[in-house]
């Protein structure tokens, strides 16, 4: 007969009394439950993840060659380094992964005042199309007309907020009452609600891709009929009595007051000076020549933006047709006849 190992016989020892221990106190089927647990989790490989295996998360894109621009008809970048954004300037899915990585929200802000009210049905249906597409999107309808909003279906992470706000007599007091009204929303609630505010005119169409690329602390966007233009050509406020007063040989780029944005904050920077300075020239008795439009430029050149965008963002087919070195045609003019639209 062959004596057993002493090693198994302690083994057999001390295993024999570790299930006396549990039988006597009821404990063997968790102490079972553990171990197949554990098992499972450190040995089957299909419960391996790559956190895991140690493996890092893979972007697969082509490689951008410093020496090979795609773009070498237009300036894409300003003097203070801000990009300008054109077609092929960027790569969506970077920029997407990135925002969604910080689960950023965006405010887009709309004015559907008296007969504009009409154009909002085409601006949600085509933003629900091209705007921020895949992100969290609230939109704020600022309206006299509560009413008359359409309903659009909407996708998943998107909503529509009603704002009533009053109404004025003249188009340019409504349109420089905007100012004051983004400001006073953004101070109440904007802040809380949303990381980005996008600022756009109703009576515009969503024609293709806007999406994460135009977001920034601070931008705005260049004017579709001046961006080939010397500054000498710019409709800026030329009256030095007006707060809203360019010098002649000053200023960058003319951009329109139908398409501005940025963080919150800076949007409310904006709109509080360009309302304080709109009030300052209502106390001297002038009006700027292109009312809030004058007074986001005068802001613009003296707070730099970070990003610009060209007139892809911003453009009018029917007056301006498609040149060349529109690649794109995002955001753009419905046509509409404005006597008839803006008067009573």
């Amino acid at each position: 007969m062959v004596s057993s190992h002493p090693l198994r016989l302690q083994h057999q020892s001390v295993v024999g009394k570790l299930k006396c221990s549990l039988l006597h106190r009821g404990t063997l089927p968790l102490a079972i439950l553990i171990l197949v647990f554990f098992c499972y989790r450190f040995m089957s490989p299909s419960s391996q993840t790559l956190e895991d295996l140690g493996a890092e998360p893979r972007m697969v894109y082509l490689q951008p060659k410093v020496l090979s621009p795609i773009r070498k008809d237009v300036l894409v970048v300003t003097p203070w380094l801000a990009p300008i954004v054109w077609e092929g300037t960027f790569n969506i899915d970077i920029l997407n992964e990135q925002f969604r990585l910080q689960n950023t929200t965006i405010g887009l802000t709309v004015f559907a005042i008296k007969k504009y009210v009409v154009f909002l049905k085409l601006f949600l249906e085509t933003a629900e199309q091209h705007f921020m597409v895949g992100h969290q999107v609230t939109y704020y309808v600022f309206t006299d007309r509560p009413a008359d909003v359409p309903q659009v279906p909407l996708g998943a992470g998107r909503r529509l907020v009603v704002l009533t706000v009053h109404s004025h007599t003249r188009w340019q007091d409504v349109s420089m009452h905007r100012m004051d009204t983004i400001s006073r929303f953004s101070e109440q609630r904007f802040l809380r609600e949303v990381d980005y505010l996008v600022c756009a005119d109703v009576d515009m169409k969503f024609r293709d891709h806007v999406g994460v690329e135009i977001l920034a602390s601070l931008f705005g966007t260049l004017h579709p009929g001046f961006f080939q233009n010397s500054r000498e050509d710019f409709t800026y406020e030329r009256r030095p009595q007006s707060q809203a007063y360019i010098a002649w040989g000053e200023g960058d780029f003319y951009y329109m007051g139908a398409f501005f944005g940025g963080s919150v904050a800076e949007v409310l920077r904006l709109t509080k000076a360009c309302h304080e300075a709109m009030v300052a020239d209502k106390a001297n008795g002038i009006e700027a020549v292109w009312h809030d439009e004058s007074h986001l430029n005068k802001y613009l050149l003296y707070h730099k933006p970070t990003k610009v965008l060209s007139p892809e963002y911003l453009w009018d087919q029917q007056l301006l047709g498609w040149p060349a070195v529109m690649k794109k045609l995002r955001f753009v003019a419905v046509p509409k006849n404005h006597e008839a639209i803006r008067n009573p």
